[in-house]
């Protein structure tokens, strides 16, 4: 039985793809916990998947010079919230990356949640879910709030015309609709600025 619950626990790790993350939870259908976790340790020893951390795994991407591809840290945070049922924001020096108004790929990655605060080191990558106030997760998800997140970690005096303009051409029209919409999320001094974003 545990050999035919392995089997279908590979199949659908093979149809996820590489660079995939996940959780025994993801498994619940296939078979019982213990079934499925001595499953997925086995996959790990032999090398088929890579453990992460306690509870988490990737199939591993493959590079045919560097060898195994360190994890994307949106991949285990996709796999994180869809386990605990939880909401996140990135938020600091990572919101700045993800919209190309940063070159610098930080270490530590902080995403805002509602859920339980928490850090998960995963090589040189550490990954922190920030406990917040329900008004800074009111636009969690949407692209207004990685733009207030990222502007919030820039700070007002750096907010200048260059980054106005890269906002300018990254958001889409529906975008700075949004943006609008949600503008009573951001903080006072940043209104004005996200106006100009949005060409109010």
């Amino acid at each position: 039985m545990s050999q035919v619950v392995e089997t279908s626990i590979k199949n659908r790790i093979y149809g996820l793809g590489r660079g995939k993350c996940f959780t025994p939870d993801r498994f619940l259908d296939l078979g019982g916990d213990d079934a499925i976790r001595q499953s997925l340790s086995r996959l790990a020893k032999e090398g088929t998947i890579r453990r992460l951390a306690q509870g988490l795994y990737e199939y591993p991407r493959i590079h045919k010079t560097l060898g195994v591809l360190p994890p994307q840290a949106e991949q285990v945070i996709k796999a994180l919230t869809e386990r605990d049922q939880i909401t996140v924001q990135p938020s600091g020096a990572y919101a700045a990356n993800l919209l190309g108004l940063s070159e610098q790929v930080p270490n530590k990655i902080v995403y805002l949640t509602q859920g339980s605060p928490r850090k998960i080191k995963i090589g040189n990558m550490e990954i922190i879910l920030k406990r917040t106030s329900n008004k800074s997760m009111a636009t969690a998800g949407k692209m207004s709030g990685l733009v207030i997140q990222a502007l919030l970690y820039l700070g007002k005096e750096h907010l200048d015309k260059d980054i106005a303009s890269k906002l300018k051409r990254k958001l889409s029209a529906g975008d700075k609709k949004e943006l609008m919409k949600d503008i009573k999320s951001a903080p006072i001094w940043m209104r004005g600025f996200l106006k100009e974003i949005a060409g109010v």
